[in-house]
Order: structure tokens, then sequence, then C-alpha cells
């Protein structure tokens, strides 16, 4: 059962037929899907009609998906799950690069589709109810509760930002809910299927390069070096304690 049956969806497919028997697998759940077949358009109606959730193809016309994903990013903060060709991995390290929070390649079973489309929603469910209204619990200021490492990391969860030493991060929303899981298990070492979890609500399929990928940018945003280390056929960690600076 949907478990978010209002949620507006956008559906940039420019296969007529592919896109209007996704839509109707979609609405069937509950969702109610607009369909847009052509990239320019796409980079218009995003940051206008800000549907909850992107489901977009790298390959359109117009315009393709990782120009629309780059431009209208700024100005759309909802979840974009791109559809890539198989074979095409630099489409997948592009999209992260790019801002696109998940990808899947085609052809792609409607069911796994709708899972990933459920999982991204409720993410956005939970965070939205961490905004700047709540309060911490306990009687525990505002500044207690900023999840931070060794006191020069530190993420500021009601503006979405994260800082380093002073200096605000400039990460992109999957860098960002990353940076933000480390930061809740500092010292421990997290496999991918933790992460995945984690970030994408799904398991992790064995084979994918997503975590590795948006690990290798983490690391580059924050840019010191040693402070994600990579435990060999374990996953990765985010060091407690911080080495001096440079």
């Amino acid at each position: 059962m949907n478990h978010n049956p209002y949620a507006r969806l956008m559906l940039v497919e420019d296969d007529e037929r592919l896109a209007q028997l996704t839509a109707e697998y979609l609405e069937r759940e509950g969702y109610h899907v607009d369909i847009v077949g052509d990239g320019a358009e796409a980079a218009r109606e995003i940051p206008a009609q800000q549907p909850d959730l992107v489901i977009l193809d790298v390959m359109l016309p117009g315009q393709d998906g990782l120009a629309v994903c780059r431009q209208v990013r700024p100005a759309y903060s909802g979840s974009i799950i791109l559809l890539t060709a198989r074979d095409q991995i630099m489409d997948e390290i592009l999209g992260l690069e790019v801002g696109a929070d998940d990808y899947l390649a085609k052809p792609v079973a409607p069911e796994r589709l709708l899972a990933r489309v459920r999982a991204h929603l409720r993410r956005i469910r939970e965070f939205s109810g961490q905004g700047k209204d709540s309060q911490p619990a306990s009687g525990a200021s505002a500044a207690d509760k900023r999840p931070s490492v060794d006191q020069v990391l530190t993420l500021e969860e009601s503006d979405r930002e994260a800082w380093c030493r002073g200096r605000k991060l400039d990460l992109t929303r999957p860098q960002y809910e990353l940076l933000a899981l480390f930061l809740a298990h500092p010292g421990k070492v997290l496999s991918r299927e933790d992460i995945s979890g984690g970030l994408r609500g799904v398991p992790y399929d064995g084979y994918s390069r997503h975590i590795d990928i948006l690990v290798s940018g983490l690391r580059q945003a924050i840019g010191v070096k040693e402070v994600i280390k990579t435990v060999r056929n374990r996953g990765y960690m985010l060091v407690r304690h911080w080495p001096s600076e440079d």
C-alpha cells in the first residue's frame, strides 16, 4: 500500500509508450504523475512545478538528463532519480556529481522503481520532521545536538549545511546525507550494505559503484586526508580524531 498517496512525481521520458505505462503503474499505487518528454521543457517545469520527486531519463531530446539535473538542482530540493543505460558507468558518476540522488539502469522493473520512489519519499518526510521548528530533546541546546567530530567537522541540520574548520563545504544532497550517516556513527565501519540501506532504503546490489563514487566525492569535498578510511573487505569509516591542520 502506498505510504504517500498525495505525492506528485514528474517522469521525464521521451519514449511515449514507456512513459505512459510507467505513469499508469505509479498512478495505480496512488501517486500523481506528470509526464514530460523533452529535456528543455523539463528544465523549465521542474523548478516551476516543484514535484516531490523527479524520475529523469539521461537520454532526452532537447537537453540531456545530466544537463537538466545540473541546471535545476540549485532551484529544486526534491529527489532526482536518474535512469541510465546499463553500460554507461560515466552517467552514474556524472549524475552524482551534478546532484542526482540515485540512479537505476534501464530497463528497470516497475517494482524496483516503485521501491526507490517510496524510499526517497520516506527519507524526505523523515527529514522534514527535523526542520527549524523541531526542538532538541531533554532540554539540550541546538548547539549540543549538532552532529560533529573532533570539533572540526559539523552539520547544521536545520540549514542542511556542513562545516569543516570554519569552511562551509559545497556538498550535493547525496554527499550531505552520506556525511550525516557517517557522523551518526563516528569510528564505526559502515559496510556498503549499511550505507545503501541508510541512504537509499534498499539493499546493496553487490556490484554497483554508487557508494564508492559518493565516498570519493565526499572525501574531495572535505579536503582533509585520511578522515574517511577504506577498511578492506568491510567498508568505510569516519575517523574520530582528525589530523592536525596542515
